[in-house]
């Protein structure tokens, strides 16, 4: 029995050690570049000096900018259809980079991923001029945690989460099994104080919808959970088709525009 232990505990202390030192290499998967420098791309300086890179896609009949933050294995070139179907539902999109993906300098880590998001809603606010009012953020996976961490400091008309997870080690774990975690969502969306809409596919087999499901039921009101039918993880829009739309748009009718009236 004593022996039993001692390998449990040796094999505790390996994990904890594995995820304190190795998240960060375990968690973010940046892909070569998916895009070039070009005159479209903007250049923004985050509070610790690195330069990261956003597209802006402007549209003039829109009401709200949506504020992206995009997933893991991803960067804003390989985003770029997506966000283009965004803007031609009618919005204005600003999507960027975090530390260390696409063209972007810097290592990324989950406080570099705030510092990321901080200086995209300050290009926005400050050098677009964009009232917070008209600002809906949205996040995809790793993105929704930036995107709920943003939108639980800064003001937001609303917020938009797909595929989140209740806490970074969860999604591996399910059960807490560790005294420290990362991307602590589950209790920073009881602090939200906007309209949110969850999205969740209702057969992802890489965070599963109990994730969603469990972050929904704690948050407060308004909200709105939308369960996409025979989705995954990384398949949700083409599964959904127009009906992703149509549930953004009535979203936002609902709870943000039909609030200001």
């Amino acid at each position: 029995m004593r022996v039993i232990i001692t390998n449990i505990l040796i094999a505790y202390i390996a994990i904890l050690l594995l995820a304190y030192f190795a998240a960060n290499s375990v968690m973010f998967f940046p892909r070569a570049p998916g895009y070039k420098r070009t005159a479209d791309l903007i250049k923004i300086f985050t509070a610790d000096g690195e330069k990261i890179f956003a597209y802006y896609l402007p549209n003039h009949n829109a009401k709200y900018t949506l504020l992206v933050s995009h997933g893991n294995a991803e960067d804003i070139g390989y985003m770029l259809p997506f966000l283009v179907k965004m803007h031609d539902h009618g919005y204005a999109v600003f999507a960027y980079d975090y530390h260390g993906y696409g063209l972007s300098s810097g290592k990324p880590t989950e406080q570099n991923t705030y510092l990321d998001v901080d200086a995209a809603y300050n290009y926005l606010t400050k050098d677009l001029h964009i009232a917070p009012e008209n600002i809906i953020a949205y996040g995809n996976s790793i993105g929704a945690a930036v995107a709920l961490d943003l939108a639980v400091r800064k003001p937001v008309a609303g917020l938009i989460l797909q595929g989140a997870f209740v806490t970074a080690f969860r999604v591996v774990t399910r059960i807490p099994i560790l005294p420290f975690d990362k991307y602590d969502n589950l209790t920073k969306i009881k602090l939200l104080k906007c309209p949110l809409l969850m999205i969740h596919g209702d057969i992802d087999n890489l965070i599963s919808i109990w994730h969603g499901k469990k972050l929904y039921s704690v948050a407060p009101l308004p909200k709105e959970f939308y369960q996409v039918k025979n989705a995954g993880h990384n398949d949700i829009v083409m599964a959904a088709g127009e009906e992703y739309w149509q549930t953004m748009a009535s979203f936002i009718q609902r709870n943000i525009a039909r609030s200001k009236l």
